[in-house]
C-alpha cells in the first residue's frame, strides 16, 4: 500500500511542480482521515493541488466556490415541496461526495462556514430533523486567501480546529516556475490523470494506521508538547486534546508513508507545524509584535526534550 501512496505523490508532483514536501504533507493529512486547509495568495496552485489529490486517489469530488452570498443550504442541501409527492423532498447538496473542494472558504460568511462543522466532525448532515450520513471516505479540502485580502472573513477557531493540517504552497523556485511556463497547461494535464488508488484501498490504508505502534515514551512526548503549549506563555490558548490526538494520528500517517510500523519523535516533528500552527494564536511580545505561529511552534518544539 505504501508503494501506491508513493505513486499518488509522484503523480501529483507532476502537476504541482517543486512542492514535494507540501504534497507529502497533504497526502499524510488525507491518509490520517483529516481535512486539509491550504492557505496562500491566489495563483500558486491551491485548487489544482486539491483536484490532483482527489483524482489520483480515485475519489468523487465536488467543487463549491465560496462567496459572500452562499448559504448553508447551498452546500448541505435543502427540502423542496413537490406537488406530485404532496410533501417535501430533500435534495442533497454538493457536500454529499467523497471530497468537497471548498474553494476560497474564507470569502463566505461565518454562518455558511459554520454549516460545515457537523459534516467535518461527525461525517453527517442534519436537516429537517433527519440525520444523513456522508459517503466514506469524506474529506474537505479547503483553500483560502490571506486574511488581509479584500472580501475575506476570518475562520473562527472552532472551524480551524476541524482541519487536521494547514499548508502554504508558496511561490515556486526558478526551476519549477520555468517548468510551469514551458510545460502544458495544468488544467489540461488534470484531464489526463488516471486514478493511482481506489477509495477502498485508501480506506484500507487508513485502517492500517491502527497497527502503527506508538510507544508510551512517544505518547509522553506528544503530551509534553501539548502541556508546554498551555504553560509557556507564548500562546493565547494551548493545544486542545483534539489537537494532541490529531498530532499523533498525523505522525502515524507520516510513519506509514516512511514504510515503518512504529512512530518516531521525528515523525511528530515532521507534522508539528502544519498540525499545530493554525490552532495556536500567539500572544504579543513586550514590544507589541506578534511572532508568526510557525516560528513559535518551532520554538515550542525546541523547548521540549525528546
Amino acid at each position: 500500500m505504501t508503494t501506491k501512496l508513493h505513486a499518488v505523490a509522484r503523480q501529483v508532483g507532476g502537476i504541482i511542480v517543486g512542492k514535494e514536501l507540501q504534497i507529502r504533507l497533504a497526502l499524510t493529512c488525507l491518509l490520517a482521515g483529516g481535512h486539509l486547509l491550504v492557505e496562500d495568495v491566489p495563483g500558486v496552485g491551491k485548487t489544482t493541488l486539491a483536484h490532483a489529490l482527489a483524482i489520483s486517489l480515485g475519489l468523487r469530488f465536488n467543487r463549491v466556490q465560496f462567496t459572500s452570498d452562499l448559504l448553508p443550504a447551498d452546500v448541505n442541501g435543502i427540502s423542496i415541496f413537490e406537488r406530485e409527492r404532496n410533501g417535501f423532498v430533500f435534495h442533497p447538496g454538493p457536500i454529499f461526495t467523497q471530497v468537497l473542494l471548498a474553494d476560497e472558504i474564507n470569502r463566505a460568511t461565518p454562518k455558511t462556514q459554520s454549516g460545515l462543522l457537523e459534516a467535518m466532525e461527525e461525517r453527517q448532515v442534519s436537516a429537517d430533523g433527519v440525520t444523513r450520513a456522508l459517503p466514506s471516505p469524506f474529506f474537505v479540502i479547503a483553500t483560502q486567501n490571506p486574511a488581509h485580502q479584500i472580501g475575506t472573513f476570518p475562520l473562527p477557531e472552532s472551524q480551524l480546529d476541524r482541519f487536521l493540517m494547514c499548508l502554504s504552497l508558496g511561490y515556486p523556485d526558478a526551476a519549477a516556475e520555468r517548468a510551469l511556463l514551458m510545460g502544458e497547461d495544468r488544467r489540461e494535464l488534470l484531464k489526463t490523470l488516471p486514478a493511482a488508488m481506489t477509495a477502498d484501498e485508501l480506506l484500507q490504508a487508513q485502517q492500517g494506521l491502527r497497527q502503527i505502534h506508538a510507544s508510551a515514551a512517544l505518547i509522553d512526548y506528544v503530551q509534553a508538547l501539548a502541556a508546554a503549549s498551555r504553560q509557556n506563555g507564548m500562546f493565547a490558548e494551548g493545544l486542545s486534546p483534539r489537537a494532541a490526538i490529531a498530532l499523533l494520528q498525523a505522525a502515524r500517517a507520516w510513519a506509514a508513508l516512511e514504510g515503518r510500523d512504529h512512530v518516531l519523535p521525528e515523525d511528530v516533528q515532521a507534522v508539528l507545524v502544519p498540525v499545530c500552527a493554525h490552532r495556536l494564536r500567539p500572544l504579543k511580545s513586550a514590544h507589541g509584535v506578534a511572532l508568526a505561529s510557525r516560528d513559535l511552534v518551532l520554538q515550542l518544539q525546541a523547548s521540549v526534550a525528546v
